[in-house]
């Protein structure tokens, strides 16, 4: 009688986003999964926060962007968010961005709204140099789709490839700060900031990040900002459900000390065998995917002992990281009127602001920061009449390294005193007689409660040498069956780009780790990267600008006689060589002085 082989085992280390979401579809895929989880909820820092008075706060997220990314997640999982009961709410206006002043701009998702807010700063013709950002922000998002997000960069190698390295570099605009591109289409200052500021999403100043992060803000514009009536979590919630349903186990709870590993029997690589818990108990396992901090678990559970880990640990805990915040979270006894559900103060020293927490990795003296009341959207966050608010101000992460922390305490109280004042002057609200109960979240909680090495609530920076193949790979460094997911690994932070890697980290599991003729139960990156997709994709790069000449805020135009054709076949060839070779020139570099 034949052996009937069992079904193969995983053990998800983090019930984070990312956790939860490669847990649902490697149990679709047949797999045995087991999620150990140090806290007594799911979601990480999508989590919610209740208090006994009938407040409800988003620890973390709170804005949900790119939609499609979590519709495409849903439905490899044969279902949909409105089967899953998950229902989402647009904000209208998507923001309130307020300035010094106390004048505001208000995007939106209305374009008649919008016209007249574009014109009544940048005039006349503003409206049309926004068309042409909007479209260039989509050239932005669709390209990242296709070959960042639904993609994995498994080796350093693939960059050597000059198709995508054109295509990537042409279609992206990696090496111009968002600032400075901003500038290209924005006559006033104040519209640079409210197309610029949205990096902070990733972590990031916006004269540091690439233009490429655009995308973000065009994904606001053209899509909306949504937000799951009863908070973030209800996503990931259904997740759970959808995973458990499947025959997920959850551990909640349950702290892992390490990976366990077969040490590399007969000269072969070292495979990951499962894990030992705080407690001393081992769990045995086909493969480990940690959805915990990458630069954590780098230092803290894989075996140091494993050629290559204690050097690579020690130099990611030297890659630069994102920001840290201290997060407010107020229970109100009556409302607040004048704030919308989104609201963002930008400090009138910019630049500045962005330097503190950056450079100095410190409070700004005039913080930038966002408010959220999410029972403007939602009433269910609060008891009848009341609001919630959380105040999340971007500050620098921890030091460490021996370097001697900021006096914290200090710094929470003057955050704390310049987020009220600014309120009250630039609104009209005064906040501080209606707080009745407040819960902060510093640095250190998202330190200690997370595992988020220094602090950093976004992981690791998303600048040039830590996206795409030079970010920390979905396999673990000298081992085998051990893999990531999540905020600090391919392809990058925030909760939809993790819900992508949860995909393609999945798919590189199967396709190592299960026989050759495996096939993944949904639509595979590569099906949808593939034929005509891609061809068409090209197509649009090209008519998008890829060969059309830009000159100051004037869209491109093609050549309309022999000389201005030949000049631009020279513009091409200019277009391509040298990105190439500046991106060739990277590749070395990064093996030289950053791997």
């Amino acid at each position: 009688m034949a052996e009937v082989q069992r079904p193969r085992s995983a053990i998800i280390v983090g019930a984070g986003a990312g956790g939860i979401a490669i847990a649902a579809r490697l149990a679709k895929a047949g797999v045995d999964v087991t999620v150990l989880e140090k806290n007594d909820f799911t979601g990480g820092r999508c989590s919610l926060i209740h208090t006994k008075d009938g407040y409800r706060f988003d620890q973390g997220p709170s804005l949900l962007l790119l939609p499609g990314l979590f519709r495409e997640t849903f439905e490899d999982l044969g279902t949909t968010l409105e089967q899953e009961g998950v229902e989402l709410l647009q904000c209208f206006p998507n923001y309130n961005i307020w300035f010094s002043d106390g004048k505001r701009f208000s995007p939106t998702t209305d374009t008649a709204a919008m016209k007249l807010e574009i014109e009544k700063w940048e005039g006349p013709d503003g409206f049309r140099r926004y068309l042409s950002w909007l479209a260039e922000g989509h050239q932005h998002y669709e390209t990242s789709l296709r070959h960042v997000l639904h993609r994995n960069f498994k080796s350093i190698v693939e960059l050597a490839d000059p198709r995508l390295v054109i295509r990537l570099l042409m279609a992206l605009h990696p090496f111009e700060s968002i600032w400075h591109r901003a500038g290209r289409f924005f006559k006033t200052d104040r519209m640079q900031r409210v197309f610029t500021f949205a990096t902070m999403y990733m972590g990031m100043s916006p004269f540091e990040a690439p233009a490429t992060y655009s995308l973000l803000q065009y994904s606001e514009l053209a899509e909306g900002i949504w937000y799951p009536r009863g908070g973030f979590h209800k996503v990931l919630e259904a997740l759970v459900n959808i995973g458990q349903r499947m025959g997920v186990k959850y551990r909640l709870g349950t702290g892992v000390s390490k990976v366990l590993t077969d040490g590399g029997k007969n000269g072969k690589k070292p495979k990951a065998t499962g894990v030992q818990l705080e407690n001393g108990e081992v769990l045995n396992a086909d493969l480990v995917v940690v959805n915990a901090d990458l630069v954590y678990a780098y230092n803290n559970l894989l075996p140091k002992e494993i050629g290559g880990i204690e050097r690579y640990a020690s130099k990611l805990n030297n890659r630069k990281a994102s920001c840290s915040s201290i997060s407010f979270y107020w229970s109100l006894s009556g409302k607040a009127p004048e704030l919308e559900t989104h609201n963002i103060f930008l400090a009138e020293e910019y630049k500045e602001s962005f330097d503190a927490i950056f450079e100095r990795q410190a409070l700004p003296d005039d913080p930038s920061f966002y408010i959220h009341v999410p029972s403007r959207v939602d009433p269910s966050a609060a008891p009848p009449n009341r609001d919630a608010i959380i105040a999340l101000v971007p500050v620098g992460h921890l030091l460490q390294n021996g370097q001697p922390e900021h006096d914290w305490p200090s710094l929470i109280s003057k955050a704390r005193t310049a987020v009220l004042a600014t309120i009250e002057a630039r609104t009209g609200c005064s906040l501080s007689p209606l707080i009745t109960d407040e819960i902060i979240n510093t640095p250190y909680t998202w330190e200690t409660k997370f595992n988020l090495s220094k602090g950093a609530i976004l992981g690791l920076a998303h600048d040039f040498f830590n996206v795409l193949a030079f970010r920390p790979r979905t396999k673990a460094k000298g081992l085998d069956n051990a893999y990531f997911v999540g905020a600090s690994t391919h392809p990058g932070t925030g909760v939809p780009i993790v819900l992508a890697g949860a995909k393609i980290t999945a798919e590189q599991i199967l396709e190592e780790t299960f026989p050759r003729d495996t096939k993944a139960p949904w639509t595979t990156n590569e099906e949808r990267n593939s034929g005509r997709m891609r061809r068409e994709m090209d197509e649009r790069i090209m008519k998008e600008g890829v060969i059309t000449r830009v000159n100051g805020n004037k869209p491109g135009r093609r050549g309309s006689d022999a000389f201005e054709g030949a000049m631009e076949v020279v513009n091409l060839l200019w277009q391509r060589l040298v990105p190439l070779l500046v991106a060739l020139a990277g590749v070395v570099y990064f093996l030289l002085f950053v791997r």
